[in-house]
């Protein structure tokens, strides 16, 4: 079901095989059905601000730091670079309007996908541009005994964040292994492109309303239409992969 889609991957890296070691799972709108909270906040607080940032244009920017974020919309609104303190204070604003809203429900599908992994032997590893400092309570509430502390890569580990690849090459790095021994799980177009850009397999999950063309076109190597559509379908890619 998915030979083509890796034939064509090991062609483009040259790579002989993926000796599949972990996964990489991207959290907002993979694990959590949180992106809607995030494009109300971010389109709440913009407009607070004097800008603005439709919800639907606030799903294009997942991924991104929270200042470059307010940078691109300042520089087309206003002509202008955002300060420091304007950055502080509008994301500020964003978090505290993100903080008041009905707190996100684990994505249906995740749980059993995540369990899935781990029953496969393989490493789950979290790679998010969020720096929520509860992240690891919040995952082991939902998601108990998945992920362990040392394998997580968050705002505080990264200098740059997505759509550049260093997130995703932590993640490597954290899990001791290298491109060809991984795959990315993402659902955002500047997070695929960082998988892509990481030189790891990447399967996009369009959990959002975008078109799927927006994943597709930042080059992700298979697309599913919801966790759980993928969460059905992982022994056959898994298998596909291993077998390849």
């Amino acid at each position: 079901m998915f030979k083509e889609e890796i034939k064509k991957y090991l062609a483009e890296k040259d790579y002989s095989k993926i000796n599949l070691k972990a996964v990489l799972f991207d959290m907002d709108g993979v694990l959590f059905d949180s992106m809607k909270n995030h494009s109300e906040a971010w389109n709440k607080a913009m407009s607070i601000y004097g800008m603005t940032l439709s919800k639907e244009e606030a799903y294009m920017h997942e991924g991104r730091t929270g200042a470059s974020t307010i940078n691109i919309v300042s520089i087309r609104e206003r002509g202008k670079e955002a300060t420091e303190e304007e950055i502080k204070e509008i994301y500020n604003t964003k978090s505290d309007i993100f903080n008041s809203l009905p707190k996100a429900e684990p994505m249906p599908g995740a749980f059993e996908l995540l369990k899935q992994v781990k029953e496969s032997g393989l490493t789950p590893v979290l790679v998010t541009g969020s720096g929520q400092l509860s992240l690891i309570d919040k995952l082991n509430h939902y998601y108990p005994g998945i992920f362990k502390k040392g394998l997580m890569v968050t705002a505080f580990d990264v200098k740059y964040g997505k759509p550049n690849p260093e997130p995703y090459l932590m993640g490597l790095k954290k899990a001791g292994i290298s491109a060809d021994e991984a795959i990315v799980v993402e659902n955002a177009p500047l997070g695929v492109k960082a998988g892509v850009a990481a030189g790891i397999f990447t399967v996009a999950v369009n959990t959002g309303p975008i078109p799927d063309s927006a994943l597709t076109d930042e080059g992700a190597n298979v697309l599913f239409n919801s966790m759980k559509d993928f969460s059905e379908k992982w022994n056959i890619l898994k298998e596909d992969i291993m077998n390849h």
